[in-house]
């Protein structure tokens, strides 16, 4: 049985800093992908950050450069350290695992139940 569950999210102030984490319980399989994502009402999910199986890591052009994924040596926790936040960071934030195949990061199919944040100008 796999579960994700979220904590760190909150309110802040533009330019300031949260970092949000991820307890992973259960292995989802023996090769994956971890990502943090968020999702606001009305708009499909965005792909923040990704962390690959061989510690490689990616992020989408919005945070590049302002936030940091990582995770401990036994991918039991995973980290978003988020710095200079905007107004538009704002969203309920979640992480997901997905099955590392020889092509890639396949679908995420487990999922936390997020956490907010909420960035005020």
């Amino acid at each position: 049985q796999v579960s994700l569950v979220e904590s760190g999210g909150g309110s802040v102030q533009a330019g300031g800093s949260l970092k949000l984490s991820c307890a992973v319980f259960g292995y989802p399989y023996n090769s994956y992908c971890m990502a943090w994502f968020r999702e606001v009402p009305g708009k499909a999910p965005e792909e923040v950050a990704v962390i690959d199986d061989d510690g490689s890591t990616t992020y989408a052009e919005s945070v590049e450069g302002r936030f940091l994924i990582s995770q401990d040596n036994r991918k039991t926790n995973l980290y978003l350290q988020m710095n200079s936040l905007k107004s538009e960071d704002t969203a309920l934030y979640y992480c997901a695992a997905a099955f590392r195949s020889w092509s890639g990061c396949n679908e995420y199919n487990y999922r936390g139940q997020g956490t907010q944040v909420t960035v005020s100008s």
